[in-house]
């Protein structure tokens, strides 16, 4: 039985937010749980192996946010500790724009510290996810984070450029950020990449 590792922001889950019009616990904004793209994505490996994995989700949207002075060893030794078969790191999108060379660097490090962190001891399969709404900085440095901890990065930038793969596509929402989230159809294409990434590895 496989365990796998979700790492993520509000696109990999979200607690319920009515002042913002989101009442899911789930990935923001699919219209329901089994819609999102973590859940997707482990009925496809059920479907795959036959066996439903052991998830552990998590929204690690403050280290996004404080990435240069976050506590990562004391903060996340319990995901290095699930011990996961497969690690998907989805984030980058709360990350302040890294405008200096300063900035860059300290998001480089502080990717290279949290690889660091959850491969120790162990040789899971890792996939990093390319930001939802693309960003060709903060892309590139995941990209060459990943290839350095030899993981496999999965380049899903080309999907904002598509209106029907946003939330605002298939219904309405009266807060703008909800809306800019991936709907039903962004979080099957997601789901799509991860896991065509996945068989060709596994």
């Amino acid at each position: 039985m496989k365990r796998i590792l979700f790492l993520g922001n509000s696109i990999t889950n979200h607690a319920p937010k009515p002042d913002i019009g989101w009442d899911g616990n789930w990935g923001m904004a699919a219209s329901a749980i089994e819609k999102d793209y973590v859940h997707l994505l482990l009925q496809r490996i059920t479907n795959y192996d036959g066996v439903e994995p052991v998830a552990q989700i998590e929204n690690i949207a403050d280290f996004e946010r404080e990435y240069a002075t976050f506590d990562i060893t004391g903060k996340f030794k319990s995901y290095a500790n699930f011990n996961a078969d497969i690690i998907v790191l989805a984030i980058g999108e709360n990350v302040p724009g890294l405008e200096t060379e300063d900035d860059k660097i300290n998001f480089s490090n502080a990717i290279t510290a949290l690889l660091t962190l959850l491969l120790k001891g162990n040789s899971p399969t890792l996939l990093v996810r390319s930001t939802f709404w693309a960003d060709p900085v903060k892309d590139a440095i995941l990209q060459q984070k990943c290839f350095e901890a030899g993981g496999t990065f999965v380049d899903i930038s080309g999907l904002c450029k598509n209106e029907l793969n946003f939330a605002r596509s298939e219904r309405d929402y009266e807060h703008a950020g909800v809306a800019a989230h991936p709907g039903d159809a962004g979080m099957a294409a997601i789901a799509d990449a991860i896991f065509n990434e996945l068989k060709i590895n596994n």
